[in-house]
């Protein structure tokens, strides 16, 4: 692998390149939600309606992840980056200029295509270094890009007060532009086996889904991941019809779990290589549980303050940084030859799993109901996310670790 050359499109990408590659694409799950209101009274829409853009968005980011990742693998992750980046900044702009609810959320459904930063991100880094060298690199891209989902609703709140919704499109779209222009700079092609039709790489699956190993790792990802979607889902109704909160000031609540994202990124580049990816899970998914008992705890104690929900939400941030790295490095090393299917398809599971929670979030939540049932929820869904890792933790014990000996490996683990 050629040494990485910042704006030399020959050598592998910069990290840099590649942190905004991937918040791009988070970039457009979150600057928004202060808006959903106003979005619902512009298209004189009821507000479940409207808040289908989010979980459309993540439902077109896991099935386009089923396309992305072995398209990269066939025709190279350069080629397949530009133009699903491009796709999803036409169809920011194309939001922000929907006549109608419907055309706005086939504009959102499109946009969800920005997901390629994230997937083509994880494979290029499998495609460089071993699994555990892997989850600290993703670590430290992720807690790179965490800067733009964490503060986006802070800032989307104000652009929201200040100039209306589609304020924060045109942020999105200016913030794309950037993605797009560093991709075609920076992003030399990481894949060196660039080569077998379409249908070969599809035909990946069957052999992924055959996999113990990475069916675990799968469930681990979307279940952890699940609690945030779930989050995602529920938590402007609560700030907003619970608390009587601004936008602007939900917005701010919302910076904890961002921050608490930034430290477990920051601990998995830091130590996923010495601790290994299994222990990093399990430590995730344990902070994750436990940020859930003490908001239920608080609640139940009769502390109904903002605090007592968005404060704990800070450890649900330190697990899934801890967690989701690690997740995600054995998603694709446990068959690395073919690393972006097993990065677009343990995406999608993961991302078409979250889109099903927040519409599940939404739909628990009332006038009357308060923060409970979305603090059970996303409970019960961080102890399925413990189950998961302890069941990956089994099948290594069985089987084996992977072999982090070389970065590409060619022969099937259990």
């Amino acid at each position: 692998m050629a040494p990485v050359r910042f704006f030399d499109s020959g050598t592998p990408p910069h990290m840099v390149t590649m942190v905004i590659a991937t918040a791009f694409g988070a970039l457009g799950t979150n600057l928004f939600l202060p808006s959903l209101p106003a979005i619902a009274e512009h298209y004189s829409s009821p507000y479940f309606v409207v808040q289908l853009a989010v979980s459309i968005y993540l439902g077109a980011n896991g099935v386009l992840q089923l396309i992305i990742g072995p398209l990269s693998d066939r025709f190279g992750r350069r080629t397949i980056m530009l133009a699903f980046i491009l796709l999803a900044l036409v169809a920011t702009l194309g939001a922000i200029v929907a006549p109608t609810i419907y055309w706005f959320l086939l504009a959102r459904a499109l946009q969800g295509s920005a997901i390629a930063g994230l997937v083509l991100s994880r494979a290029i880094v499998r495609d460089m270094v071993s699994p555990d060298e892997a989850a600290g690199m993703i670590g430290y891209i992720t807690m790179g890009m965490t800067v733009v989902p964490m503060t986006a609703p802070y800032v989307g709140g104000y652009l929201q007060e200040w100039f209306g919704w589609q304020a924060s499109f045109v942020v999105m779209a200016g913030f794309g532009a950037v993605a797009l222009s560093l991709v075609w700079a920076d992003l030399g092609e990481t894949n060196p086996r660039v080569a077998g039709g379409f249908r070969r790489q599809l035909q990946a699956y069957p052999d992924l889904f055959a996999s113990r190993r990475f069916w675990g790792y799968c469930a681990t990802s979307a279940f952890a991941a699940g609690v945030y979607f779930a989050y995602l889902g529920g938590g402007p109704y609560v700030a907003s019809q619970y608390f009587g909160l601004q936008p602007s000031q939900y917005g701010f609540y919302f910076l904890f779990a961002g921050l608490g994202y930034i430290v477990g990124n920051f601990l998995s580049g830091r130590y996923a290589a010495r601790v290994g990816i299994n222990r990093m899970v399990h430590a995730g998914n344990a902070v994750t549980c436990l940020g859930m008992i003490i908001s239920m705890s608080l609640l139940i104690a009769g502390f109904h303050h903002p605090l007592s929900v968005f404060a704990p939400i800070s450890l649900l941030g330190v697990g899934n940084g801890l967690t989701m790295p690690s997740a995600s490095a054995g998603i694709v090393s446990v068959r690395a030859h073919v690393a972006g299917a097993a990065s677009g398809l343990g995406g999608a599971l993961t991302i078409g799993g979250g889109a099903c929670l927040s519409v599940l979030a939404g739909a628990l939540l009332t006038p009357d109901s308060g923060p409970m049932p979305l603090i059970a929820l996303m409970l019960a869904i961080s102890v399925l996310a413990i189950v998961a890792g302890l069941y990956v933790a089994y099948i290594a014990s069985i089987s084996g670790e992977l072999d982090p000996s070389a970065p590409i490996a060619d022969h099937p683990t259990p």
